[in-house]
């Protein structure tokens, strides 16, 4: 009698002989994988040593978790890096999804087809500009002409150069010292953050709004819905499946911070480090007096940190809506 092959009887020889070309294809990933991903992870041990060049990795004397007790218990300035790091993160994430979601919507209206292409460009572009230029760009904004009294010391304006200090002298406000003023900046790396990823963002969304049945608005419109309640009651609910996914991917990273991105606005200005700086350019900084051990221990917190939190969002979006979650 002969055997039926099915799925559950199915071995390893059976699916090498019959798939062969498909995991020959899979190979240049899984190696790329396994040098850039997982071969690292052995570098993981440097946390836990007082790494030095001379004894390498695993040569250099074993301290346990003396690299993790340093910053976990009460160092101010890498609280305040963990503290910046979720505040400019979480309110990205908020608007990171609004704005590009608002965008594609918005563009999916637009029956210009001239118009449309001209938009999106335009919305896509600030995704090629770098960090330095954006941060040139910025400065470009919001210069002003100081002088300093010598009587007193004080900094005194002179002319404001800047098109942000020119519109408030011209609605009859005082210009602004930017790069002296820490308390304006969480906002403005939040804004640029948000104002560069927007556009490659609400690609994501378009490509979505690309798949939906167009029956679904046929009837609507044939029921008497305007636009409006289309997109309330279609649109949107429609769109929470990707919401989800890119949610939870941002979740993952929320205590990443994109060191690029504040060197590129802030620089070396120590006025307004302080109040913009994240974990990743703490990491830089105390890498040169801390070395690489207390770096690694710091990046394999944030690892830990992020995993943790995107088991608990995705177990919490299954419980939500079944079948909604990344695995």
């Amino acid at each position: 009698m002969q055997r039926t092959v099915t799925p559950m009887t199915r071995g390893f020889r059976w699916e090498m002989k019959h798939n062969r070309t498909l995991y020959l294809m899979c190979v240049p990933a899984l190696l790329l994988l396994l040098a850039f991903a997982y071969l690292p992870m052995g570098g993981m041990y440097m946390a836990f040593t007082k790494y030095n060049v001379v004894d390498g990795i695993y040569g250099s004397p074993f301290v346990g978790f003396q690299n993790f007790t340093y910053f976990l218990k009460g160092n101010p300035y890498f609280w305040n890096a963990v503290k910046n790091t979720l505040i400019i993160n979480f309110w990205g994430l908020i608007f990171g999804t609004i704005v590009p979601i608002t965008i594609a919507i918005a563009m999916n209206e637009v029956k210009n087809g001239p118009f449309k292409k001209i938009s999106q460009s335009a919305m896509f572009f600030p995704y090629f500009l770098s960090w330095v230029v954006v941060g040139a760009i910025l400065y470009g904004f919001m210069t002003a002409n100081f002088r300093i009294d010598r009587k007193t010391g004080e900094l005194i304006l002179t002319g404001a150069n800047g098109v942000a200090n020119r519109l408030l002298m011209a609605f009859g406000s005082q210009p602004i010292r930017w790069y002296a003023e820490p308390k304006y900046w969480k906002a403005i790396v939040i804004f640029l953050d948000v104002w560069k990823w927007a556009g490659y963002n609400s690609i994501i969304y378009m490509a979505a709004m690309a798949g939906f049945d167009g029956s679904l608005y046929e009837a609507a419109t044939i029921d008497g819905a305007s636009r409006f309640q289309q997109i309330r009651y279609l649109t949107i609910p429609m769109l929470k499946p990707q919401v989800v996914i890119l949610t939870l991917m941002s979740i993952g990273r929320i205590f990443y911070g994109d060191m690029g991105m504040i060197w590129g606005l802030v620089g070396q200005n120590g006025t307004l480090l302080d109040a913009v700086s994240v974990i990743d350019t703490y990491v830089y900084t105390s890498m040169k007096t801390m070395g690489f051990g207390f770096s690694t221990a710091i990046g394999l917190c944030q690892s830990v940190m992020g995993l943790i939190l995107i088991l608990l969002a995705n177990s919490a979006a299954k419980k939500i809506n079944d079948g909604e979650g990344l695995f």
